[in-house]
């Protein structure tokens, strides 16, 4: 595999430069070594089912969609190029306190320059993300899809959401093949009372190692004004892994739910992968850019393309004891601080400044 490395104290991580996944993820904390990210299983076989896309072949960690899902604007696999398709190493250069490593797109993507700018930082649990596009014309939907994995399941915590809703399609119809939990179409403000798909309710909040479904549910963010934020405590690996956005950028994070759901090949009911994916964007480039639902409700769902732009998404992890994700998530200054149902408080340092609009990448 052509990998592409680099470290900074304490944190490391590689790139695929075949598809643009992120392979290895890993954070040295409390005398640990936490590896936040899924990277699935069947990397590296040779007895997949033909025609899978490149980018479920080397399914890893996290990845650029650009578009999300379906490409049915410009022909492309499942999730775009950007997810299926070779990047270029442009530099990799140490930085005050820590590294900045950049990467190109080989292919261009509605005529728009790729680029994916990754820095760790020196005693800093994250990976902090900038992907840009240069030129270009039409719109673009785009996600980040970060994966991770609970082996005995794990409770999730969120910036103010003002709603959650399943698309109209069932993701698993075919009870030979899958199974899903949640109903479809179906919507709530209350992410503890989400319609479930036996007329009952259920939980999006906690994520159980016992019932096998495959589901996607769309979390609107509320208009609160400071950073998106979603938080996993994972039970059985004792960690919080954490998901940071700006809102503005990306009002969306989209739960795909990948807990043992589908039964046929490569998925083969394997549970407990769980993809948090703030995006600008519908289920599709086609309904990113026509009258969708999430436009009815005032939320963007695509960039328009000419000039440049640009946005960014933090992700990392810090050890955790008690199972229990935090209530609140803030930047201060030079740190994040996690604040805990019982008043209980963790901070660890953290650049507030790279989620602002407008901010440089580096202070």
């Amino acid at each position: 595999m052509n990998q592409h490395k680099f470290q900074a104290e304490g944190i490391s991580a590689a790139l695929d430069l075949a598809v643009g996944h992120l392979t290895e993820f890993a954070i040295e904390g409390d005398g640990r070594t936490l590896k936040p990210l899924h990277r699935a299983p069947w990397i590296g076989r040779d007895d997949l089912p033909e025609g899978l896309p490149q980018g479920v072949v080397r399914l890893s960690g996290d990845f650029l969609c650009a578009p999300f899902s379906r490409s049915d604007v410009e022909a492309a696999p499942l999730h775009g190029w950007s997810a299926n398709s070779e990047w270029q190493v442009v530099s990799d250069d140490a930085v005050a306190g820590g590294r900045r490593a950049s990467f190109r797109l080989e292919r261009q993507i509605m005529g728009a320059v790729v680029e994916k700018t990754l820095i760790l930082r020196d005693g800093h649990p994250f990976l902090y993300q900038e992907h840009s596009f240069t030129g270009g014309s039409g719109a673009i939907s785009v996600a980040h899809h970060p994966m991770t994995e609970m082996a005995d399941g794990g409770r999730l915590a969120f910036s103010p959401k003002r709603l959650a809703a399943t698309p109209p399609d069932v993701t698993e119809p075919d009870p030979a093949r899958g199974a899903h939990l949640l109903a479809y179409p179906a919507r709530s403000s209350d992410l503890t009372r989400f319609p479930a798909a036996d007329g009952g309710q259920t939980d999006l909040t906690d994520y159980s190692a016992v019932r096998r479904h495959e589901d996607f549910v769309t979390l609107v963010e509320a208009d609160h004004g400071s950073m998106g934020w979603t938080a996993v405590a994972r039970k059985a690996e004792a960690d919080v892994v954490l998901v940071l956005k700006n809102p503005a950028e990306l009002p969306v994070t989209m739960l795909w739910i990948s807990n043992g759901g589908r039964f046929y090949a490569p998925w083969n009911g394997r549970h407990g992968v769980l993809g948090i994916e703030d995006g600008r964007a519908a289920i599709g480039h086609a309904a990113s850019l026509g009258d969708n639902w999430l436009k009815q409700e005032g939320v963007e769902t695509a960039f328009a393309l000419g000039g440049r732009i640009a946005f960014r998404q933090v992700v990392g992890a810090m050890p955790l004891d008690g199972g229990d994700p935090p209530s609140q998530v803030e930047a201060l200054p030079g740190r994040l601080r996690l604040t805990f149902a019982d008043g209980s408080h963790r901070e660890v340092p953290f650049d507030e400044t790279f989620l602002r609009i407008g901010e440089p990448i580096l202070k």
